[in-house]
């Protein structure tokens, strides 16, 4: 696994809401690029193996949700979660988790995730190519810090989530000293 040390430039297929847009659904396509969403700006981004699934849905995305305030008052400007996931299933997983200030961000055909090198097949769940779980700051497109679970490989059997969560992360942000499990960087 290599960590890099600059986000990688990609578009992403985001929907926007768009009140000119006639009929029940109104939202359009609106490519936004990695300079878009980094460009001058510290950013925590958090990504996981998939909108609905139990950790991410239970734990990951809810606690980064309730420690908003916290984390934006650490000089972040701010906090994305990302996964392999589509617009419309980014879309209905915030809607169905109540997510109103974490900015959900579908990298639905993983670019961003492999360029990252944390795509990662997860065909013994019958998910596919998914993303790793890992969270990292981000200041104006360079990776400052990363946190990435342990175990990372092809079909693992378990789903650590020791590291990328919401507490690891304000720890680190307020200048405490954060551990990585053995072997992780």
């Amino acid at each position: 696994m290599t960590v890099v040390k600059r986000v990688p430039d990609v578009v992403f297929k985001t929907r926007v809401r768009d009140e000119s847009v006639e009929g029940p659904n109104p939202f359009r396509w609106q490519d936004r690029t990695t300079e878009d969403i980094f460009g001058g700006k510290r950013v925590v981004l958090f990504s996981l193996p998939g909108a609905f699934t139990p950790t991410c849905s239970s734990s990951h995305l809810p606690r980064y949700e309730e420690l908003y305030d916290e984390i934006k008052a650490q000089g972040v400007d701010d906090i994305i979660c990302i996964s392999v996931n589509d617009a419309f299933v980014m879309f209905q997983w915030g809607k169905q988790q109540g997510a109103q200030r974490v900015f959900l961000l579908p990298d639905g055909n993983g670019e961003f995730t492999r360029k990252m090198g944390m795509l990662v097949d997860k065909s013994n769940l019958g998910f596919g190519m998914r993303s790793w779980r890992y969270s990292m700051v981000v200041n104006d497109g360079e990776i400052e810090k990363v946190f990435i679970e342990p175990d990372f490989g092809d079909n693992c059997p378990t789903d650590p989530f020791e590291v990328s969560d919401a507490d690891t992360m304000l720890a680190y942000l307020k200048g405490a000293e954060v551990a990585q499990p053995a072997g992780v960087a």
